[in-house]
């Protein structure tokens, strides 16, 4: 008898995932930032966002099989939003959410080496802009978050929102004016408070 047969030479063993495994895991890397950024811009709260996007994550595995990938980020992005009015909807406190600012908001758009100052006014805007996002109501919030924080076009932000593409075109265009009264009362708001 051979040295080899009394003693067997250790062979790997290699864990290898199963298809739906993998395709789960490839759509969870290709998704996961843009469920994350709604909920954290619908919610205003990290820890409300990463909850939400768990949940959403765990249907997208409850489901995996019935998906259409070609219709996946709408679908994705509608369980997300009803996720995240069923969070404000527990907590009783649609008004209430007060906003964080998220870590990488505005901050990326003042170029590389801003001074402290301009670091803390684009925080305080954010902060404000967070706010006045959480005043509007649906659908106009998702609209606008859809459209001017994950760059949709109209055409995906109907099929996520399952609207008509005009009904999009004019609720875009009311949000937008709405989120322009509602910073602006929260800007001259603070500034009231500041010369009180």
């Amino acid at each position: 008898m051979h040295d080899d047969e009394q003693h067997p030479t250790p062979r790997l063993v290699s864990f290898s995932l199963d298809p739906a495994q993998r395709r789960f895991e490839r759509l969870v890397h290709q998704y996961q930032h843009r469920i994350y950024g709604f909920a954290l811009y619908f919610l205003g709260r990290q820890m409300q966002a990463e909850d939400v996007t768990q949940e959403v994550l765990l249907k997208l595995w409850e489901r995996l099989d019935q998906v259409d990938e070609e219709r996946l980020l709408g679908w994705l992005l509608r369980v997300t939003r009803n996720a995240c009015v069923d969070k404000v909807r527990k907590n009783k406190s649609y008004r209430k959410v007060v906003a964080q600012a998220p870590e990488d908001g505005l901050n990326d758009a003042l170029g590389d080496d801003p001074t402290p100052e301009a670091e803390a006014e684009a925080a305080d805007f954010q902060q404000h802009l967070t706010r006045a996002l959480t005043r509007l109501a649906e659908p106009y919030r998702s609209i606008v978050i859809l459209r001017e924080v994950q760059d949709m076009k109209y055409e995906e932000i109907s099929g996520a929102m399952d609207l008509p593409l005009n009904t999009v075109k004019v609720y875009l265009h009311r949000a937008r004016k709405m989120l322009r009264s509602a910073l602006h009362a929260e800007l001259h708001g603070e500034l009231d408070r500041e010369l009180a």
